[in-house]
């Protein structure tokens, strides 16, 4: 709501301008281009997602060997916002009249990584780590933005008021997860050391979303038919997971000599290894009994009750809007 009186407090001020600065009025140019790049921040920081079964929590764990048990030494839950990023775009516009236009944009964003979960098991009363997992993701998109701009219309310094929806063309989440797993078994009736290593590229799909965007902005003439611009620009798009899919696999499980560290073995599991279950994901508002749940892990196999029919988790929601700034250069026609 701040935002949207900020655009029409400075709308007034624009049209309010004195009538002797009539004399700066440019001549209509009927059609324009632009090309455009920002940065954006992130304004409404929110919990992320949790990446499968692990919360979206920064935690550091303790194993005792003695109980067998691990407790909690922090933990601090992960927020923020997919809205922080670099974005380029490319507008063709039309003025109706000097005062107003319409334009088109299409844009390519990226945010920035964002540590989705991270949780860190060590030995008590050492610094050894067990086990580790750490999760990043970013977003990529491309969208369309259609707008009005109102401006005065002045020859040299030209303020102008842009505000308008914005419809997602294209777009993923992808999260990149490592693991890491310390551990022994028992092998022919000897004890061996076990360590486990798995990396792992999801990219989960939104479903149809549309958003809204406006900015502040004023142009300068460099040229005849040439003029810098530079803008304040808010958007806001919340977006909702659609399905997701594994991309990339990679485990390996190696046993290990206690009395030197060599590898014995070692067993791998890739992408074509993995279950549908555990490679294609649907979101859904309600889990219920009918739901493909997990039944059983043994590792880092999960079971689920109908492998071949892909999983079932509960929707997510992000957002992918922010406040940044833009700038670049306007032809006129």
């Amino acid at each position: 709501m701040k935002t949207k009186a900020a655009l029409m407090a400075a709308l007034c001020a624009v049209l309010s301008m004195p009538a002797t600065q009539a004399q700066n009025i440019k001549p209509t140019s009927k059609f324009y281009v632009k090309i455009a790049g920002g940065y954006y921040f992130s304004v409404f920081p929110g919990q992320f997602p949790k990446v499968g079964s692990y919360q979206p929590h920064d935690q550091h764990l303790e194993y005792n060997a003695v109980t067998e048990s691990s407790t909690s030494v922090s933990e601090k839950v992960l927020t923020g916002s997919y809205g922080a990023g670099g974005r380029g775009g490319l507008s063709f516009g039309w003025n109706i009249n000097r005062y107003i236009a319409v334009e088109g944009t299409f844009n390519y964003y990226r945010s920035k990584k964002n540590l989705m979960t991270r949780e860190v098991t060590t030995m008590a009363g050492s610094n050894q780590t067990l086990g580790k997992i750490e999760s990043h993701g970013y977003v990529d998109a491309i969208d369309f933005a259609p707008g009005v701009v109102i401006s005065p219309g002045f020859e040299k310094v030209n303020p102008y008021v842009r505000f308008g929806m914005v419809v997602p063309l294209w777009g993923n989440l992808k999260i990149e997860t490592d693991a890491s797993r310390s551990g022994t078994a028992t092998v022919g009736g000897q004890t061996v050391l076990t360590q486990t290593t798995i990396h792992r590229n999801e990219t989960v799909k939104p479903n149809v979303t549309v958003g809204f965007q406006g900015a502040l902005g004023v142009a300068f003439p460099v040229a005849k038919r040439l003029d810098i611009f530079v803008e304040a620009e808010y958007r806001n798009i919340p977006v909702r997971s659609k399905k997701k899919e594994v991309t990339a696999y990679d485990e390996a499980i190696s046993l290990l000599n206690p009395a030197n560290g060599t590898v014995i073995s070692t067993q791998r599991r890739g992408l074509n290894d993995l279950s549908t279950a555990e490679r294609h994901t649907v979101y859904v508002t309600t889990l219920d009994q009918h739901s493909n749940t997990p039944v059983s892990q043994q590792g880092a196999t999960v079971n689920y009750k109908n492998n071949d029919q892909p999983a079932n988790d509960l929707k997510s929601y992000i957002n992918i809007g922010g406040l940044g700034a833009n700038g670049g250069l306007r032809w006129r026609f």
